[in-house]
């Protein structure tokens, strides 16, 4: 998904707003988590965040974003991101990240979080596992004021030493008003960067996509959207929204329910 306007740094009104827009979103996720299993299609748990965020006056941010058909995504196995919900029914052994994005009073809260669905593979374990640990490795390493560099190094540095890939034609994003805006936030370190820092009232994600097998991808010719391994590996994702304070980073889509830092999947 493409990149837009530049982020502003926030004030304590549309600070406010972000963390309103963050707490539905996990509370969405938390809703999901309850029907994530074996049998459940993808397209009925996009039904789930279709009709909770509708019913509560919200707008799923998805849809009809670019063209995007549904209000989330749901990747399983080999599928990096973008996957669009639909017949396929999940079965033992998947692993499925779903992401959620949801409008709230015109700010956007966004999360991903990898499932697994039943007893799944030592590698699929491992793999959810290196994500999920990647993720809250790259928050704890932020400072006010730090490099956007920082979480691509915390990142490829775990990942490496696991034995994974990370994905870098996909990455995280400003967040506010729009969907995605400034500053882009890769998860390996690159010269922009290392330039450019996350000074207080930066909203931002960070989504780490981590692949057991080489960090190369394709993209689907038919439906324009589904982001695949190249050499059909497992993929697993988590991410979250931060805001970036004046104290250091603040996760605005912690769930209730979700796992939490040092949980072992």
């Amino acid at each position: 998904m493409l990149h837009s306007p530049r982020c502003p740094k926030l004030g304590k009104y549309e600070r406010a707003a972000m963390r309103a827009a963050g707490r539905f979103n996990a509370e969405l996720m938390d809703v999901v988590r309850q029907h994530v299993r074996p049998g459940i299609t993808t397209g009925e748990i996009d039904e789930i965040v279709h009709e909770y965020t509708i019913q509560h006056g919200h707008t799923p941010a998805p849809l009809g974003y670019q063209g995007f058909p549904k209000s989330c995504c749901t990747s399983v196995n080999d599928v990096i991101c973008h996957g669009i919900p639909g017949d396929y029914r999940l079965q033992e052994g998947d692993i499925v990240n779903v992401d959620i994005t949801t409008i709230v009073d015109g700010w956007h809260g966004d999360q991903s979080e990898t499932f697994l669905i039943g007893e799944v593979s030592p590698e699929a374990r491992a793999v959810t596992q290196c994500a999920f640990d990647a993720l809250y490795a790259a928050i704890a390493a932020l400072t006010p004021g730090c490099p956007v560099a920082r979480i691509g190094e915390v990142i490829t540095e775990l990942a490496a030493k696991r034995g994974f890939s990370v994905v870098r034609e996909y990455i995280g994003h400003g967040l506010g008003r729009q969907f995605h805006q400034d500053p882009s936030i890769p998860h390996v370190p690159t010269s922009k960067a290392r330039r450019e820092r996350l000074g207080p009232g930066v909203a931002f994600t960070v989504e780490p996509m981590i692949n057991v097998g080489q960090r190369y991808t394709t993209l689907d010719k038919q439906d324009g959207w589904t982001v695949r391994t190249r050499d059909g590996s497992l993929s697993a994702q988590f991410e979250h929204t931060i805001l970036m304070t004046e104290e250091g980073p603040e996760i605005l889509t912690l769930t209730e329910h979700g796992p939490r830092p040092g949980h072992q999947f």
